[in-house]
């Protein structure tokens, strides 16, 4: 229960992070972006999923890149959702989502080696 409480909180850091790097993707304190980082991953897991099924071909033949625009299309829905997180068209959740991406894979990688 707190190795989800601290993935959540990261998430929300995370995604902060990714408000300061890319012009279009404002979150407007640590609230919006504990809310956010929950619809984000509740969208993932469900919209999110059944749209990696039914695109799965068209991931593989991109070679996954195909997954950034799921995911960019699950940060854009989660914006309408929550108040105080703002993402500026298409353009700035896909490059949200790529830079989510890249500071997963080093949240992950810290949590794993410590």
């Amino acid at each position: 229960m707190v190795r989800l409480l601290i993935q959540w909180l990261l998430s929300a850091v995370a995604l902060l992070v990714v408000s300061n790097l890319v012009s279009g993707f404002e979150v407007e304190g640590l609230g919006p972006a504990l809310a956010a980082a929950l619809v984000i991953g509740l969208l993932n897991a469900t919209v999110g999923f059944f749209l990696k099924i039914v695109t799965f071909p068209i991931s593989i033949l991109t070679l996954g890149l195909f997954l950034l625009v799921i995911n960019g299309l699950m940060i854009l829905l989660a914006s309408s959702i929550v108040r105080g997180f703002h993402v500026r068209g298409f353009g700035a959740a896909f490059w949200g989502a790529l830079v989510l991406a890249l500071l997963g894979m080093v949240i992950r990688a810290v949590a794993k080696s410590a």
